[in-house]
């Protein structure tokens, strides 16, 4: 079992320099997945990766999204597969199995919902509930500033790090960190997080 997100970048032709988020968009990727096997980026603003571990999905869409948004009026679409790969192909785009084409279908349902952030697992029961989850996650997430995604980014990137080492990379002072983490609404999205990867355990 596996899973698999398909997303594209909101607003993309908005930024006259595509480099700025395109470098941000393969260093995202390349992050969560060394292997470039495993990810691609095409059509210019949409990509694909594979991310073996499961439970690190969510995980991986919500890092995905405070990249982006560390430049300022770019957002993220992003749809989660989860199932079964029947075909490891040399790259991502050509492999295939349930993940890749629940995440194929999500994302093409995306904007019909009017959500950025969607599941599909072949549990329908636990796909409503988890969407409806991230519907009320994205409330705070889709209009996080650069400063609440750069936080984000970073407390994904260092999860053991205190805030007084946010405080030092970024140049001021510890109490500034704690007001962007919780304008970020860090904690309850970690939560969530956590609370995702114990209702995926059904799944295996």
């Amino acid at each position: 079992m596996t899973s698999v997100i398909i997303g594209d970048i909101i607003k993309s032709r908005a930024h006259k320099n595509s480099d700025i988020w395109l470098n941000s968009l393969k260093a995202s990727l390349s992050i969560l997945e060394k292997n470039p096997k495993y990810w691609e980026i095409y059509r210019g603003d949409s990509f694909q990766i594979e991310i073996k571990d499961i439970h690190r999905s969510l995980e991986a869409c919500i890092y995905i999204k405070s990249c982006l948004k560390t430049i300022k009026g770019l957002d993220v679409r992003l749809a989660i597969g989860i199932g079964e790969k029947t075909y490891d192909a040399d790259t991502v785009s050509e492999s295939n199995g349930e993940a890749f084409v629940f995440a194929g279908e999500t994302y093409e349902s995306l904007k019909k919902e009017n959500q950025n952030l969607r599941i599909k697992t072949g549990n329908s029961n636990l796909d409503a509930e988890l969407n409806l989850y991230f519907k009320l996650a994205l409330i705070p997430m889709d209009h996080w500033t650069v400063n609440s995604a750069e936080i984000v980014k970073l407390s994904l990137e260092q999860p053991k790090a205190l805030q007084q080492t946010f405080a030092e990379q970024l140049s001021i002072n510890q109490n500034a960190i704690s007001k962007r983490q919780k304008r970020a609404y860090l904690d309850e999205i970690l939560e969530l997080n956590s609370m995702y990867r114990k209702k995926i355990e059904i799944l295996k």
